[in-house]
């Protein structure tokens, strides 16, 4: 009869799991490394400290802080180089892999952590940065979380000396119909509508400088990516002017045409369109009839 499957664990020896970051005593020396103390009373359970693994020479009877991982042969292995998070932190790391189950994100450790597919947010690609939180799953092994917002929230501080108009820089973590939120380079939340963003897209890990609109009374700041009208109104007009002269001058574009196509067509809102072509028709350079735009030529003015 078959025994039961046990459910996966973490690995451990005496009481260190993988992944801890731990003070041990080196307790001898060998060919290939330090051998450090786990604890057990049993040699063969000494944990080795690869040479290679080692930021500074270690002699026996040295006591070093340490993060313990498996090797590629499943052996619980020790190296000097620390990973850049502890659990319970959060991250900005770079995405190495992904696969159909998940990916694996570097911590600075000498493993890359498991991102598992259930707590990825958005499309997530190798290289892209990504807000992650360092947590143990029930199996009780270390693993990655995009879902960071409740985190979020605690690990910012409200907006102080900033104002309307001022330029911040922050990245995405986390995306909702309505639009995007970030954490500046100041520990701010700001959120940037959809309708403020060139194009209605961002990514999650995304690094943007935006112009701040609105300072709320929780210390959270609005802000946008479009220029301020007045420019904005200029470039949407040149926009438009390009389009008119690719197509021989007219296009069938006007006050009338439904925000959705002129979002594809010029990555504006349907506002900022009208505010443009306003511009071009009281500068006498376009004319709407018919449906339809047309450019007029310099000779064709009365």
């Amino acid at each position: 009869m078959m025994n039961k499957k046990e459910p996966v664990t973490v690995k451990t020896v005496g009481r260190y799991r993988v992944g801890d970051v731990c003070e041990m005593k080196a307790v001898r020396i060998g060919e290939a490394g330090a051998f450090l103390d786990a604890g057990t009373g049993n040699t063969s359970d000494d944990i080795l400290l690869h040479k290679h693994q080692q930021t500074a020479p270690v002699k026996a009877g040295d006591v070093v802080k340490v993060y313990l991982y498996l090797d590629t042969k499943g052996r619980m292995t020790a190296s000097m180089k620390l990973p850049k998070m502890r659990e319970g932190q959060l991250g900005y790391v770079k995405v190495l892999s992904v696969t159909r189950k998940g990916g694996f994100v570097d911590i600075g450790a000498e493993r890359g952590i498991f991102l598992p597919y259930s707590e990825m947010r958005g499309h997530v690609s190798p290289g892209q940065l990504v807000w992650v939180k360092l947590y143990r799953d029930k199996s009780g092994r270390q693993a990655v979380t995009m879902r960071v917002e409740d985190d979020m929230i605690r690990a910012s501080v409200p907006a102080k000396d900033v104002k309307v108009g001022d330029q911040l820089t922050g990245t995405v973590y986390n995306i909702l119909p309505e639009g995007f939120f970030l954490l500046t380079e100041r520990r701010y939340l700001a959120f940037i509508h959809r309708d403020e963003v060139p194009g209605g897209r961002l990514d999650f890990g995304q690094k943007v400088t935006g112009r701040v609109t609105f300072v709320r009374e929780d210390g959270r700041v609005d802000m946008s990516l479009r220029e301020v009208k007045e420019k904005a109104m200029v470039t949407d007009s040149e926009r438009i002017l390009a389009l008119l002269e690719k197509r021989q001058g007219t296009m069938p574009y006007t006050d009338d045409t439904p925000p959705e196509i002129i979002q594809a067509a010029f990555s504006i809102s349907k506002a900022a369109f009208k505010r443009a072509l306003g511009r071009l028709m009281k500068e006498g350079k376009v004319k709407q009839e018919n449906g339809w735009t047309t450019l007029i030529q310099p000779d064709s003015k009365k």
